[in-house]
């Protein structure tokens, strides 16, 4: 191994080994941004970078499960995504479908969609439920996949389920309004009974959420990173969360 390899390896060990447990964060979203960045740099077909993403979260998940931690969500398919252009969003929903696959081959995950599944193909749609009902026993990471996924859906659909409760109940638009609540309102998320983010990551250096977990990210610490989704390394990660170790979190106060 070279030398510059060493000096690497040591550094992300003594990293590791600096990281507090008990300041770990509990739920980690991500937003695995800059897969078709990566693919025009590295002058290959927009679809090579989709796979490179997808390979780095099984990669990634690793890297969460050796560190205990508990909960991923991760933004692989907004709403907006499903409007780009035929041949891409075809080669991406593939991707997609495979990796799905390749999270339930690991028997360790959890995997719950979070998301619009109305939305989708129904291939996918019925690959995903699928995989709920197969890997809902197991106690490893609990693995969201934000597919079909919008933060404003996300309201809209749980303000929608609620009223026809409401009404299945007969109770009265004054009476539901009266009873109205945050954590009412929380019970129809998408990942309902979930903690909130405690930290959401976002790569590719882009500083905005688009959208993700818009209501469960009010007090999450943000890390934007310069890296490419690809491209992301472990040392990133770990420094991702050293930086989150070391924060004062207030919580709005």
């Amino acid at each position: 191994m070279q030398l510059p390899n060493l000096a690497y390896r040591f550094y992300e060990r003594r990293l590791a080994k600096s990281l507090p447990a008990d300041k770990l964060p509990h739920h980690i979203g991500v937003m695995v941004d800059g897969n078709r960045r990566w693919a025009k740099l590295a002058g290959t077909p927009t679809v090579a970078g989709h796979q490179a993403g997808a390979d780095k979260i099984l990669e990634f998940l690793d890297w969460c499960e050796e560190l205990n931690i508990k909960v991923v969500t991760l933004y692989m398919l907004s709403t907006d995504n499903l409007n780009r252009e035929p041949g891409e969003l075809r080669d991406l929903l593939e991707v997609i479908g495979t990796t799905l696959d390749r999270l339930g081959e690991t028997n360790r995950v959890k995997v719950q969609q979070v998301g619009a599944r109305d939305l989708l193909p129904a291939e996918l749609a019925q690959k995903l439920a699928a995989l709920e009902a197969s890997t809902a026993h197991r106690t490893g990471v609990h693995v969201n996949v934000a597919i079909g996924y919008g933060g404003r859906r996300e309201i809209l659909d749980a303000i929608k389920s609620l009223l026809r409760d409401a009404a299945k109940d007969g109770r009265t638009l004054e009476q539901v309004t009266d009873e109205l609540s945050t954590d009412g309102i929380e019970s129809y998320l998408y990942t309902k009974g979930q903690p909130d983010p405690d930290l959401v990551i976002r790569t590719s250096g882009e500083q905005r959420l688009s959208g993700f977990l818009t209501w469960q990210s009010a007090y999450s610490e943000f890390y934007f990173c310069e890296a490419l989704w690809p491209d992301f390394r472990r040392v990133d990660f770990l420094r991702a969360l050293r930086d989150f170790a070391d924060r004062q979190r207030r919580f709005g106060t």
